[in-house]
């Protein structure tokens, strides 16, 4: 398969999926969601792969979230989100390389695999209110089963940045390393889980996703707010990112 926004490897039995936007801090925008949902539908069904890690390029981000410059352009307009779910629903255990920002869409990824493995230096935090771009559904719900009702408000209200410290204390992360040992420390935990009966991870991960509500982010914005992009709110905040300028969202309250 040729890509344009991601990297597909293979080392053994172990499969890197990395997303290849470095100058835009690996931000992702439809192609690249495009090709990831065909990069993690083809390795969960590829019987040579035993794990995935999903990575970003460079030392500075895993994934910063949506590319503002698309959002601002309609971008999300026409989206249905639905890569989360795919990583939830792949047959493989998935383990998220943090090496940087995983901010807003980046942290949900890293939350919706398996496992989180980050680097020192690594940030996380949401970003939707702060840029009037929609969130609902298991995206946001997901995150209170695995911190807590109260932090998962904190994170997506707010909009605050943690480091990766505070996220392995929260229960986000699993493990925290200095960033020059990323790598070896993702191999040595791709080495024990490939040591693991792959139809029991299988049924794990199926179970586990029993307890999820599915509904998506589409779903939830046309049912809270049928006109949401016609309303001029997620250009104002989009713009006002652009213009690195505070949002005045008061006419939407």
């Amino acid at each position: 398969m040729s890509f344009e926004d991601i990297i597909v490897t293979n080392r053994g039995a172990v499969r890197t999926i990395t997303i290849n936007r470095p100058a835009k801090l690996n931000a992702i925008r439809g192609l690249t969601i495009e090709e990831l949902e065909q990069a993690f539908r083809s390795a969960g069904a590829d019987s040579s792969v035993g794990v995935i890690v999903l990575t970003g390029e460079g030392e500075r981000a895993f994934c910063a979230g949506g590319d503002v410059e698309w959002e601002k352009d309609g971008g999300l307009e026409s989206l249905d989100w639905q890569l989360g779910n795919i990583i939830l629903d792949c047959p493989k255990p998935v383990i998220a390389r943090v090496n940087g920002y995983a901010i807003a869409g980046g942290n949900h990824l890293a939350y919706c695999c398996d496992l989180t493995i980050a680097s020192e230096h690594s940030i996380f935090g949401q970003n939707g209110p702060r840029v009037a771009s929609p969130a609902g559904g298991y995206p946001v719900a997901h995150l209170a089963g695995i911190i807590g009702h109260k932090r998962a408000r904190e994170v997506w209200m707010l909009c605050r940045r943690y480091n990766a410290a505070q996220m392995l204390e929260w229960g986000l992360v699993n493990a925290v390393v200095p960033k020059e040992a990323l790598d070896a420390e993702v191999a040595r935990w791709c080495e024990e889980l490939l040591e693991m009966s792959p139809t029991a991870l299988k049924t794990i991960k199926h179970s586990f996703g029993r307890i999820i509500d599915r509904t998506g982010i589409k779903e939830v914005v046309e049912a809270v707010a049928p006109a949401f992009f016609q309303t001029g709110e997620q250009k104002e905040g989009a713009t006002a990112f652009l213009e690195k300028r505070k949002p005045d969202f008061a006419a939407w309250r």
